[in-house]
């Protein structure tokens, strides 16, 4: 369980102490007050999630201070503690906004109940949130932006796929590509997009936690269960599971995704009843997944159930014509997210991004204009508002001793102004080794050396 921010307001010393005792050994954060008015001010400075306030105090009544915190969070859970058998204060102290209220004297037991059953409804209004969150995020096939023949052939048949029932999709590509996008453009053109798109990167979690966020678990499956907990898949049911870096899963939850895939059932960790869940599967990986086949890293019937449909997504290097169509759609939003008015690019600036190898792709190139945005006062965007990775390699005509460089004052590792002269070259020639070796002046032996030891 989390640990919460929890508020004691009580006139009795021995109550305080207890609370902060008994609930502080399990981790959460107590705050204590002796009357109304300090409660209130104690919860200005905190704004604790859970108010436990006693009716009758010094000053303002416990019932008075319901509403008063209420006007302060909404969203706050409070306990209203009475010594009183009388009903009509216990549903007056609800009609003001508690929670829940529990009568004196009580047993730990008790607070302990409540406190889980609070828990556990601030985890689904959390849940909520995120899918809600996620859902405004209305990101279609017109977000892709793009006007490379490679490109337009691919969002055509993401589109098609989009809009059949197919459950399994697999989006291949290097970091920055935009698979996300994708992923999320797949689920807004389906007949799935008023259900929820969640999605999760398997690379950030750590192989305990992965299997309990996508199947979920149920009270006491392990030490911490201390609640039901609905996995990614329960949540997502008849929606779209988004799963990033897909080749970072273990091989026994590769099993497990298996059996969803095969079954479209789920098992919550601790069950013995598996539960029926429709969602299609789209999962996305920068990895060599054959590579990682060969090596026994990733199932081969996992591969297979998952790339009925797959879309392989290029990089930026290979699509050069979707860079100034790129360029003109940051600078935009980033002229209106940061009130500025630049409407143009430097020549020379231009061509440096256009003829710029971008190994983080499309964020990269997004990283860049943002930055430049930022950077830069007038209306045209110049060479000096560039990163030092891209305007340090500037090739210059000089009548008498060819090209030089622009050489920045702190210097440069040869070895990169090296790597990306090669990698231009490869460019420029389509990757035909023999005419990169020509344009070079080096044979296709030293050609085939260097690309070995940069690993291009």
């Amino acid at each position: 369980m989390k640990p919460l921010k929890i508020l004691v307001i009580d006139d009795e010393k021995l109550i305080r102490w207890s609370f902060e005792k008994k609930l502080g050994a399990k981790g959460h954060n107590i705050f204590t007050a002796e009357t109304g008015e300090e409660g209130i001010k104690l919860f200005e400075t905190h704004y604790p999630e859970v108010v436990f306030v006693d009716n009758h105090l010094p000053g303002i009544d416990g019932i008075d201070v319901i509403p008063i915190i209420k006007e302060l969070n909404e969203e706050v859970c409070i306990i209203f503690m009475t010594a009183y058998e009388s009903v009509d204060v216990a549903v007056e102290a609800m009609k003001k906004g508690a929670f829940e209220y529990i009568r004196k004297p009580f047993t730990f037991d008790e607070i302990f109940s409540v406190i889980n059953n609070i828990s556990e409804k601030i985890n689904i209004k959390n849940e909520l949130l995120l899918l809600r969150r996620q859902q405004k995020e209305e990101i279609t096939f017109d977000n892709i932006i793009h006007q490379s023949a490679a490109m337009k052939q691919i969002v055509q048949i993401s589109k098609k796929i989009a809009r059949t029932d197919a459950t399994t999709i697999l989006l291949l590509g290097e970091s920055g590509t935009g698979k996300d996008v994708f992923a999320r453009a797949i689920h807004n053109d389906s007949n799935r997009k008023t259900r929820p798109f969640v999605t999760i990167n398997c690379s950030s979690l750590p192989e305990t936690l992965l299997e309990s966020e996508l199947f979920g678990h149920e009270k006491g499956a392990f030490t911490d269960a201390k609640n039901l907990k609905k996995g990614l898949f329960e949540i997502a049911d008849g929606g779209t599971v988004f799963l990033d870096e897909i080749g970072e899963i273990n091989q026994a939850t590769q099993i497990k995704l298996l059996g969803v895939l095969e079954n479209r059932t789920i098992l919550r960790l601790g069950r013995t009843k598996e539960i029926p869940v429709d969602v299609r599967i789209i999962a996305a990986t920068n990895k060599n997944i054959k590579e990682s086949i060969e090596n026994k890293t990733f199932r081969e019937d996992l591969y297979y159930r998952l790339q009925i449909f797959q879309i392989e997504i290029p990089p930026l290097s290979k699509r050069k014509e979707d860079i100034t169509p790129l360029l003109d759609f940051f600078i935009a939003m980033f002229n209106d997210m940061f009130r500025k008015k630049i409407k143009s690019i430097d020549p020379d600036a231009r061509k440096l991004l256009e003829h710029y190898n971008w190994p983080g792709n499309v964020r990269e190139l997004r990283n860049v204009v943002e930055r430049a945005v930022i950077l830069q006062s007038g209306s045209t965007l110049h060479v000096s508002s560039l990163p030092g990775e891209i305007n340090n390699i500037q090739p210059l005509k000089n009548n008498s001793t060819g090209y030089f460089f622009n050489f920045p004052e702190e210097g440069i590792v040869l070895d990169d102004v090296e790597k990306q002269i090669i990698m231009q070259a490869l460019q420029m020639s389509n990757y035909n080794q023999t005419k990169a070796s020509k344009l070079l002046g080096v044979s296709r032996d030293t050609l085939r050396y260097k690309q070995k030891k940069y690993k291009l």
